[in-house]
């Protein structure tokens, strides 16, 4: 057992951090001592390194309590998220600083850039994300489980799924712009028949699964514009009917 001024120093945050971690529910101590200090065990401290990993990846703090709180949470997978998420930010930058530095280089030369040039980094970062899954996932079981379900998927087959799936986009987007609750049962009812089409056509697809791919939503810079693009705030809005409809199967 650690006290809290222990887990500050090694954890390098504040011990008002710690306690405010505690205050909110996001990790809590899971002992007192005599003296009535927090004091904090190795689980504690797996799940301090959860959440500022999360913190650091800009989550709210509500967000990723729901996250390590989870009744199916999983820490490998979450591990696995962590690192995707990190790694897309990175490529995010990456692009964004070659970008800027294509900009340098026009103004001190004079040189200019053409149009296209200009803003053709922001159009990439949509045409990339199909390689990018590809790379990122095809050792997984589900990636693995998806190619083996879609490999059998004639012509036909892949419209059907299409136009399946915008009309489940469709279906979600009309709840969030009525300005449903999260929680009412048709705006869950929307996410859930987007979770079963996960499950049934590609890959299975738990509730805890479907909560994290929210997250990945709301996380992914370059997936939250192509969404901005149908309806403001659509990204945020999925990802809290994707918990309510969690807590509702729960």
């Amino acid at each position: 057992m650690r006290t809290i001024g222990a887990v500050a120093a090694l954890a390098n945050v504040t011990v008002r951090t710690l306690r405010h971690f505690h205050e909110v529910g996001v990790v809590v101590p899971s002992a007192r001592s005599a003296a009535d200090y927090r004091l904090y065990n190795d689980d504690d401290l797996v799940t301090l390194h959860a959440v500022l990993f999360y913190r650091e990846l800009g989550l709210a703090l509500d967000e990723i309590a729901r996250i390590v709180h989870d009744p199916g949470y999983d820490r490998g997978a979450a591990l696995e998220h962590q690192r995707l998420m990190l790694m897309q930010r990175r490529d995010t930058l990456d692009q964004m600083i070659a970008a800027v530095d294509a900009a340098l280089d026009s103004h001190t030369t004079g040189r200019p850039m053409t149009e296209s040039a200009m803003f053709a980094v922001f159009g990439e970062q949509q045409r990339v994300l199909p390689a990018e899954a590809e790379q990122r996932w095809a050792t997984t079981d589900a990636w693995a489980e998806s190619a083996r379900r879609t490999g059998h998927f004639t012509r036909a087959d892949g419209q059907h799924v299409k136009s399946e799936s915008q009309r489940l986009t469709g279906d979600i987007a009309a709840v969030y712009t009525a300005g449903l609750a999260p929680d009412s049962d048709e705006a869950m009812d929307a996410v859930e028949a987007h979770r079963q089409q996960i499950d049934q056509r590609f890959s299975p697809c738990t509730h805890a699964m479907h909560v994290q791919l929210g997250e990945m939503y709301v996380s992914d810079p370059r997936f939250r514009a192509t969404c901005e693009q149908v309806a403001a705030g659509l990204v945020q809005g999925v990802r809290d009917v994707i918990v309510a409809n969690a807590a509702r199967a729960a």
